[in-house]
């Protein structure tokens, strides 16, 4: 066992845990689960592995009857149209999704497919940031993304991003859900009625495996259902961790004001 894990009390236990990815980053998310599992800190339905080859790394490494694990070979957004809709619909609450360093701002596409489909006859875009967040390093991709950090340095891919942080060696005294929350308070950030923000946080939960849970996904789906039924609305929308974030805006304007793709 990892000196940095121990043990825990009780399993946690979830529906699906989805991992994205096949490669490298999903074969390692995959053996530290089945780590965790056999020493009793996970337990779940079904592991499922989501990567558009076949013959992915993960591939020939599913067969362990530690965890029911299986691979689906579809493209990540694809896969998470129809999986989320179908736990939308089941209204299940305990499935979770292992994110890939790589993967782009699924979460939010989603999110914006969901409310195109809803509102076919009104325009649902994504739109950058209005101003900058306060942010130690940030970068603004051309899809409109914002990329936000709290590390000036170079981080190493498995950090749980512990209460003391391993590069500074001094207390981890940030968190990039509360700071967005606050910068998404301030005047500026926005041009119409405001939904959420929601923050889709992938946090630690064994074994050096962070997940985000479904349910915050459907609950802010819920939410923008609920308050663009009422007209324009817009809301900033982040994939998140303690210390990383991909952030914008999703816009929902009124009846007759589609745009094009």
């Amino acid at each position: 066992m990892p000196a940095t894990e121990r043990a825990p009390d009780r399993a946690q236990c979830f529906g699906a845990i989805v991992v994205i990815g096949g490669g490298c980053y999903g074969s390692y998310y995959v053996r530290q689960l089945r780590r965790a599992a056999s020493a009793g800190a996970i337990r779940c339905r079904e592991l499922i592995v989501v990567d558009r080859a076949s013959s992915c790394a993960v591939a020939s490494t599913l067969d362990d009857a530690v965890l029911p694990a299986r691979l689906v070979v579809a493209e990540w957004a694809d896969f998470l149209r129809g999986f989320l809709a179908d736990v939308r619909s089941r209204g299940t609450t305990d499935d979770a999704i292992v994110p890939s360093p790589l993967m782009p701002h699924l979460l939010r596409d989603w999110l914006v497919d969901a409310a195109r489909e809803r509102w076919p006859a009104r325009g649902v875009r994504t739109a950058p940031l209005l101003r900058a967040p306060d942010m130690p390093w940030q970068q603004a991709a051309p899809d409109g993304t914002h990329y936000v950090s709290f590390a000036t340095w170079m981080c190493p891919i498995n950090c749980i991003e512990p209460a003391t942080c391993p590069h500074t060696r001094g207390p981890r005294a940030w968190s990039m859900a509360p700071a967005l929350r606050a910068y998404a308070e301030r005047p500026g950030t926005s041009e119409r009625p405001v939904a959420g923000p929601f923050l889709f946080r992938c946090t630690h939960r064994a074994w050096g495996v962070g997940m985000i849970d479904v349910r915050d996904v459907l609950a802010a789906d819920a939410e923008l259902a609920q308050r663009g039924a009422a007209g324009p609305v817009e809301a900033l929308v982040g994939t998140v961790s303690h210390c990383h974030g991909a952030v914008s805006r999703i816009v929902v304007g009124g009846a007759g004001d589609r745009r094009p793709d």
